[in-house]
């Protein structure tokens, strides 16, 4: 008697939405994709067939049957897409958030905005997916690793099986919050990473903005909640590597033609993708401010977004605060007692 096929559908035709949706058709899934308008699920399907992805507008077409839901949409429309699916999901379904981001106005993770949207036994079925994942690599066929972490083994363990292959290698994890933080926080950095770069001041700036960078974001996130081992690990430090490096990552790019002197809005018009960054740098100083986390780097990257420092003023403030240069404390705060 032959297995069931699993069915699994990505809520967002974002390039990661897509690959991931290939990915799990070359694991044998049935793979459906909810597209905004019947126009564009028309024309996708006519792009992407024969690669046997199924785009659809109806959202009681594209989650019937659905044995994993995977949200791949910007952190901005993160809980309106929920909210308008979630009635149609069915209990026994395991929802996947594969975004990284924040909600800018509360600060929330993708799984906190799961949980409080759909039914709560659906809140047990959650998993977010996250590590060094450039999308247009592994679309190419090129090796990969990332995490997917929920508080239910199980869960995390039937998402992996979902997608882990010898080119996409999955690894498991129980830390949501520290998983989740890695990925938008990264994001944050990387806006700097392309800004020094745009810049031509060199990898040795850059090495040392990306480490007080990362510093300050660990702290922050571990004041969160999360565990500092997962921000050295693949869904911080990895993810974090490949985004403050690769000409690939959005929000490097953002920053980079920042410092070339193009304005945020003239950026944002001329690309249909999201630089979760922008908006991580928001919420981020939020989070600091509520739980009392200093993140003098991080807010210099909002005043660089806002408009109130020009790019060539972050490194040289760096040098001019005594809140960036680590001291015994905040060394042994990032490394951990000996």
């Amino acid at each position: 008697m032959k297995s069931k096929k699993t069915n699994a559908t990505i809520i967002g035709t974002t390039t990661w939405g897509i690959t991931l949706g290939r990915h799990a058709v070359n694991k044998g899934a049935i793979v459906k994709i909810w597209a905004r308008t019947e126009a564009e699920a028309r024309e996708l399907n006519k792009e992407q067939n024969p690669i046997q992805l199924s785009f659809t507008n109806s959202i009681e077409e594209a989650v019937a049957g659905a044995d994993f839901l995977i949200w791949a949409v910007p952190s901005h429309s993160f809980r309106q897409n929920v909210q308008r699916i979630k009635d149609y999901i069915a209990p026994s379904t395991i929802l996947v958030s594969a975004t990284k981001g924040l909600e800018v106005d509360t600060g929330k993770r993708m799984s906190e905005i799961l949980m409080e949207e759909v039914a709560p036994p659906l809140g047990r079925r959650v998993c977010v997916l996250s590590g060094p994942n450039l999308s247009k690599e592994i679309a190419q066929g090129l090796p990969a690793f990332s995490i997917v972490a929920s508080d239910d083994r199980e869960v995390a363990r039937k998402a992996q099986g979902l997608l882990n292959s010898p080119d996409f290698n999955i690894f498991i994890s129980r830390d949501v919050i520290g998983v989740e933080l890695g990925g938008a926080f990264k994001n944050i950095i990387a806006l700097g990473s392309g800004m020094i770069d745009g810049l031509s001041l060199g990898n040795n700036a850059k090495a040392a903005f990306i480490t007080l960078g990362w510093t300050e974001a660990i702290s922050l996130a571990v004041a969160l909640g999360a565990k500092r081992g997962t921000l050295l690990g693949l869904a911080g430090l990895g993810d974090l590597i490949a985004t403050c490096v690769s000409p690939l990552s959005r929000n490097y790019h953002v920053g980079y033609e920042l410092a070339k002197g193009r304005s945020l809005a003239d950026i944002r018009s001329s690309t249909h993708q999201v630089a979760e960054g922008v908006n991580a740098a928001i919420a981020a100083r939020y989070l600091a401010q509520k739980v009392g986390v200093k993140t003098p780097i991080i807010n210099l990257i909002g005043e660089v977004l806002s408009g109130i420092l020009p790019p060539s003023e972050v490194f040289s403030r760096l040098g001019k605060s005594e809140n960036f240069n680590p001291t015994p404390k905040s060394l042994a705060t990032f490394w951990g007692p000996r």
